[in-house]
């Protein structure tokens, strides 16, 4: 490790090992440029900012993107709508999932995955995650009743989960599987395009993913009925069925329709993509090549791999305690970092935070949908999922990207080298 490496850590007053800011720049936006310029602009020069005017169908900026996505995945069908997690709600509400049902999700994901849930009525199911971040397929098995009707897989921090154990165990209790690829749009599985596996796929477009247009979100399926049950629940007008065939029965929708500027500012996004994934997957694959000669941190063995987008650095060290040092530790070192869950910060990736969920609360003041089954002992603390919660707590967090470079992955991986000969 060398002599730098025993140096007094910056935390008691050495020498820090870097003094410029780490890179922590949100990834799409910072690829914003020329091209979406001109694509709003002509949107503007058009004044057709409405997806559904009667004329001009077939120069919609919103198809457009749909289109892209549907060649992107190698869905047949797709639909943008407003955000990730109208996204969600249209998947569930495509599937079939209301009132009393059960959906299962992971303790580890963004409170949108739990609130969409109950937005439609149905109970959301925690389970515990594994190793790599994403849900644990032994434990999804074990939380499965009569009563649940599907699974939201949320492939977290751009890593996938184990999809042939889920789509297996999905199979056997005949549930849906919707895939929140919110986190880790462009990763793949065993060389399948993540949201493309599942019965629905759903993605954000908001700012801190990978490709962003602000706020925005898109839903992808083969099924043409689920496609158009999501269609007719984003808008409660059916527009779209002006111009196609509708197969399925009315029902009430809301509006989470996507604006052709949103939409023109997104597209041609996804041709950016491969080139800004191809870079941080290098760079996570270089980090933790040689953070694993590291004895004294842990990283899962997905981590850095082909299901691995590179997105985030997270590493597991023995305690809670050396975490929350650890993390200081870093930041001081110049690489900001965090301690996942300390108890302290209200992280929404971290279920306990969930203050609605926790105490069962709709935003009338009541119980809905818990109150709809009194007799089902639906309790949720710290004890319903403590491997994630115990896992969490010894996790370290660094945010990567595309624009990190080997000088800073150098800094890195010196900083953690040296606080590892210090504090653990």
């Amino acid at each position: 490790m060398g002599m730098k490496a025993m140096d007094t850590l910056a935390l008691y007053g050495g020498t820090p090992v870097r003094t410029k800011p780490w890179v922590s720049k949100y990834m799409g936006s910072e690829e914003l440029g020329t091209e979406e310029k001109e694509r709003v602009l002509d949107v503007l020069e058009k004044k057709r900012i409405f997806r559904y005017l009667p004329k001009g169908l077939e120069t919609s900026e919103c198809a457009a993107l749909e289109a892209e996505y549907k060649s992107f995945l190698g869905t047949n069908y797709a639909l943008a709508v407003n955000s990730g997690t109208s996204a969600l709600i249209c998947a569930l509400v495509a599937c079939g999932v209301g009132p009393g049902d059960e959906v299962i999700l992971p303790a580890y994901t963004w409170v949108a995955t739990a609130a969409a849930i109950t937005m439609v009525g149905a109970i959301p199911v925690l389970c515990e995650i594994d190793e790599s971040l994403t849900i644990d397929p032994e434990d999804l098995e074990q939380r499965i009743t009569p009563r649940t009707k599907a699974v939201i897989v949320v492939h977290m921090r751009g890593i996938s989960a184990a999809m042939d154990s889920i789509m297996f165990i999905a199979k056997q209790h005949n549930l849906r599987v919707i895939e929140d690829a919110a986190q880790a749009n462009g990763g793949t599985y065993k060389g399948r395009m993540l949201g493309s596996i599942g019965d629905v796929g759903c993605f954000s477009l908001q700012q801190s993913k990978v490709i962003t247009t602000g706020e925005g979100g898109m839903l992808v399926t083969n099924s043409e009925e689920l496609w158009q049950r999501a269609v007719l629940y984003h808008d409660g007008a059916g527009y779209q069925f002006r111009f196609i065939e509708r197969k399925v029965p009315a029902f009430p929708g809301q509006n989470y329709r996507l604006t052709e500027l949103q939409a023109a500012l997104s597209l041609g996004q996804l041709q950016k993509m491969p080139r800004i994934l191809e870079q941080t997957r290098s760079n996570k694959q270089k980090i933790v090549s040689e953070l694993r000669k590291q004895p004294k941190i842990q990283l899962a063995p997905v981590f850095g791999g082909e299901e691995d987008l590179g997105l985030s650095l997270i590493f597991y060290v023995p305690s809670r305690e050396s975490a929350k040092n650890v993390a200081e530790a870093l930041t001081a070192e110049g690489i900001e970092a965090f301690h996942v869950y300390d108890g302290v910060s209200n992280d929404q990736h971290i279920y306990v935070n969930w203050e609605f969920l926790m105490s069962k609360r709709d935003p009338w003041g009541d119980h809905y949908p818990w109150s709809l089954r009194p007799e089902m002992e639906m309790e949720y603390s710290a004890s319903t999922c403590p491997f994630t919660l115990e896992l969490l707590q010894r996790a370290v967090q660094v945010h990567l990207n595309h624009l990190v470079t080997q000088d800073d992955m150098d800094d890195l991986l010196t900083a953690i080298n040296k606080i590892a000969v210090r504090l653990l």
